[in-house]
């Protein structure tokens, strides 16, 4: 039987499944009397939170819930949006846990307050220490490992991970997958909320060191960057990447993206509420305490007719 969908190893969940930095947005009203706040590390212009959010704000529509939608790509000011969600009484909260060090107080703060807390999209390993009740997301891990393991199959020998957020520890477990199956392996910082350096970051390294075969990005919006600074240093690197859009689909269809591993964020912010709204009204445990996983799965040639139409609606 042809499957359209290739899933990597686990228990996984499948779901067919933004606003600026540091305020926080409109928040979405619903009658079942809950109040939820969703903080993310979001970036302004990453086009991976617009499918978080819609996945987050659906879920809210649905169970009928209050959500109240921030981010702050810094860790501080994330903690301070939790600390803030806390002082206002909010029924539950759930966070991406990014930067577990900096977030641990404003959690520790909501669990001492009753509030529950679910975490999403990063910190699969510290959430339960955390004292997040439960997880939505990918094991890194494992995708950064099954991302090396396909390239060596090909014969990859030096591939370039660019990571666009320091101490992120989602980004860093996916380059430590990819060098864990190709010790060639060479990591490169970047500054994600500037696509004109993260080009010409690129660019430079490509134009100086030629035995570069694989550029693996970390997020559509780098990959994108990544096709012109391959463009303007001649390089052939083969070029790959994590998450998915709109416009990363059509490149995976054009030929010029390899494949991409997605996460599903729309499963991440969907999932998110309304395990929170369930744990509310029922004191449902989703997971059985363990992560719920929403990946990771290619997306290739063999599959991407599937899923263009789905990232053209924001739910993929």
């Amino acid at each position: 039987m042809k499957r359209t969908l290739a899933v990597i190893g686990g228990s996984i969940l499948l779901l067919t499944a933004c606003s600026s930095g540091g305020r926080e947005a409109p928040e979405t009203s619903g009658e079942a009397g809950y109040t939820i706040a969703f903080v993310t590390h979001e970036t302004p212009g990453d086009t991976f939170w617009d499918k978080v959010r819609a996945g987050a704000e659906q879920a809210a529509k649905d169970e009928g819930v209050t959500l109240k939608y921030s981010n702050d790509p810094d860790a501080a000011k994330q903690a301070g949006l939790i600390q803030s969600a806390v002082d206002a009484e909010v029924d539950g909260i759930a966070t991406t846990l990014v930067t577990p060090d900096a977030l641990a107080g404003a959690v520790t703060s909501a669990t001492t307050a009753g509030i529950p807390v679910v975490g999403l999209n990063a910190g699969i390993d510290q959430y339960r220490k955390l004292g997040a009740l439960m997880y939505f997301g990918s094991d890194e891990s494992l995708a950064g490992t099954s991302l090396g393991e396909r390239i060596a199959g090909t014969g990859a020998k030096h591939p370039l991970c660019v990571i666009h957020q320091t101490g992120s520890v989602s980004l860093e477990a996916r380059c430590a997958g990819v060098k864990g199956a190709v010790p060639g392996t060479e990591n490169l910082q970047v500054n994600g909320a500037d696509d004109s350096a993260v080009t010409t970051t690129q660019q430079a390294k490509l134009a100086q060191d030629e035995t570069i075969d694989y550029v693996v990005t970390l997020g559509a919006p780098i990959a994108l960057d990544a096709i012109k600074a391959k463009q303007a240093a001649g390089s052939s690197a083969t070029l790959v990447t994590f998450d998915l859009n709109q416009e990363m689909a059509q490149k995976i269809k054009d030929g010029e993206v390899e494949f991409a591993i997605d996460q599903q964020p729309y499963a991440q912010g969907y999932m998110s509420v309304t395990s929170l709204y369930l744990y509310l009204k029922n004191g449902n445990d989703l997971g059985g305490g363990k992560p719920v996983l929403t990946g990771p799965s290619f997306v290739d040639s063999t599959n991407i007719d599937k899923i263009l139409p789905f990232t053209e609606k924001n739910t993929r």
